[in-house]
């Protein structure tokens, strides 16, 4: 169903972010992150760790998370002449791989380009793609990778692809760029929201009387864009493949709360109950969005005119604009490497 035209700005959407307030490297251990939790209009918020997260959960209750795993799709590599090409993997395509150049111009059609890292990789460019992509032949060996289930055979020449506002890159630990439960390889960018959790934390969470459920969402570079339209309504959402689980459904529907770990857990679910279970998604949950099948939401702080903030204003409505203000003047920890916040939709 079309989602109607509202009447809203991408410039609601903006807020003052100082560079300060940026996570530059994770939380150690992973569940001392903070946690603000939303109580509802007129309420003091409570300030508490990740690690209480627990405390919050009822019997009957359904926690699920993103299993997508990080795969190595930064790969700085040199052409014949010795000239650096950095490719950056974005998802495979037929007989090949879509990806990002830079800089572009310096590798026409059949350029090779080869690792000081790996000297088994070898990386075929190919014609342009629409939205300044490339494609690109990646081979190991005699290997053909065409899956993302292969790229265990990239590690030693990729990097996990740090979003770019993280500019502390020395020392950073590519695990912890992966949860705990990561198991199916596809992503660009990590379902931040699932770094948090550990699995003593899981493990009492199970305890407290929930279920636990996967699905998978395959995140993609444009997580990072913000909306450059006036209107939100015109922004052309980005494409991303999902699958529920028979399994997953069905204990969303058996749950008294649904509690979604991450807007990508979120977006997958909500895409499941407006289609198929699973497929490619292009839902833009923002305001005046009905939400079918999640309850509550455990999410980082998000970018200024960000489609996940505009997602946290479908859920909770206009209130994230005093959490946000409140995270701020408390020291909390922006975006992905930083803290988070678990919302009740019930609240609003």
């Amino acid at each position: 169903m079309k989602q109607e035209k509202l009447s809203q700005r991408t410039d609601d959407f903006d807020y003052a972010l100082p560079k300060s307030a940026i996570a530059q490297k994770p939380a150690m251990p992973r569940d001392v992150a903070r946690l603000l939790v939303d109580n509802g209009p007129d309420r003091e918020v409570e300030h508490t760790q990740i690690n209480q997260l627990a405390s919050y959960i009822r019997p009957g209750d359904l926690v699920v998370v993103n299993e997508t795993s990080v795969i190595p799709a930064r790969l700085p590599l040199k052409k014949s002449t010795g000239g650096a090409v950095e490719v950056f993997l974005l998802e495979p395509i037929d007989g090949g791989w879509a990806a990002l150049l830079k800089p572009s111009k310096r590798a026409k059609a059949g350029t090779e380009l080869r690792s000081e890292r790996d000297e088994a990789l070898r990386v075929v460019v190919g014609e342009e793609l629409p939205g300044g992509q490339r494609k690109v032949e990646l081979l190991h060996g005699q290997t053909e990778i065409l899956d993302p289930s292969q790229c265990n055979l990239l590690k030693s020449a990729g990097e996990s692809p740090l979003p770019p506002y993280i500019t502390a890159k020395d020392g950073q630990d590519s695990e912890r760029y992966q949860t705990v439960y990561a198991r199916t390889p596809g992503s660009v960018a990590a379902p931040t929201a699932g770094l948090h959790l550990t699995d003593d934390l899981i493990n009492k969470i199970q305890s407290a009387g929930a279920n636990f459920a996967r699905i998978d969402l395959v995140v993609g570079i444009d997580t990072f864009r913000p909306v450059l339209v006036a209107n939100p309504a015109d922004h052309v959402m980005h494409s991303e493949r999902y699958s529920v689980s028979e399994i997953t459904w069905q204990a969303c529907q058996d749950a008294q709360r649904v509690i979604a770990i991450g807007t990508t857990t979120v977006r997958a679910l909500e895409s499941a109950a407006r289609g198929a279970l699973a497929g490619r998604t292009e839902l833009f949950l923002r305001r005046g969005s009905k939400f079918e099948i999640v309850d509550m939401m455990m999410t980082n702080f998000h970018m200024p005119r960000s489609t996940l903030l505009m997602m946290i204003d479908a859920f909770i409505g206009e209130r994230w604009k005093d959490l946000y203000e409140d995270a701020l003047a408390s020291g909390y920890r922006f975006l992905s490497f930083g803290d988070a916040m678990l919302l009740n939709r019930a609240l609003r």
